[in-house]
């Protein structure tokens, strides 16, 4: 398998909003296979997240054959890999993760 060669040119900009709310980010774009750009940490909650950038035509914010493969594999085990095109769709959903969870 190859690895990611690249970022979406919103991929620093999606990373800091979100540390500058208080979110705890791994960037895992290095990782390649189709495992998605970010493992995130907010209100007790893990959350994978693939950036793509919104200003690209819609042809070019395709998932890649290997990232469909880890979304589907992924979501038969109950986990999904969210999506998002800009900041405010990073925020939103950060935003609707469940109620904090007890230490």
């Amino acid at each position: 398998m190859r690895y990611a060669a690249r970022v979406d040119d919103n991929h620093a900009e999606i990373v800091r909003a979100l540390q500058r709310i208080g979110v705890y980010v791994v960037d895992c774009s290095h990782v390649g296979s189709g495992f998605p750009d970010l493992l995130v940490a907010f209100r007790g909650v893990w959350t994978l997240i693939e950036i793509k950038d919104g200003d690209k035509p819609p042809s070019r914010r395709k998932l890649t054959p290997a990232q469909t493969i880890f979304h589907g594999e992924a979501l038969a085990k109950g986990c999904k890999v969210h999506v998002v095109e800009n900041v405010d769709q990073a925020i939103q959903l950060l935003s609707s993760v469940g109620v904090r969870r007890a230490a």
